[in-house]
């Protein structure tokens, strides 16, 4: 690890560094093609869901519900946001 400018990177992020400092990297055939194609791919992956199952105690429930109604959303969503909010 190696600290530059309050930014830590390391090894590998030093080797990449370099490559593009010194080395002139060549950039690839149809670069915006490319950049949409990888940002769609990035988008795709950061928008999929999955399920998962919780088995909350029937009293935490019930809380979450009743602060579901007081902000007025169903309380999945307000799970949903209490995640979001964390991550």
């Amino acid at each position: 690890m190696k600290t530059i400018n309050t930014i830590t990177y390391d090894k590998e992020e030093l080797e990449l560094l370099d490559f593009i400092e010194n080395e002139a990297p060549n950039s690839v055939p149809h670069v915006a093609m490319e950049i949409e194609r990888l940002k769609g791919a990035v988008k795709s992956k950061l928008s999929k869901r999955k399920t998962i199952n919780l088995r909350p105690l029937e009293n935490d429930l019930e809380k979450i519900k009743t602060e579901a109604i007081k902000a007025g959303m169903p309380y999945q969503t307000l799970i949903r946001c209490y995640y979001s909010s964390i991550c």
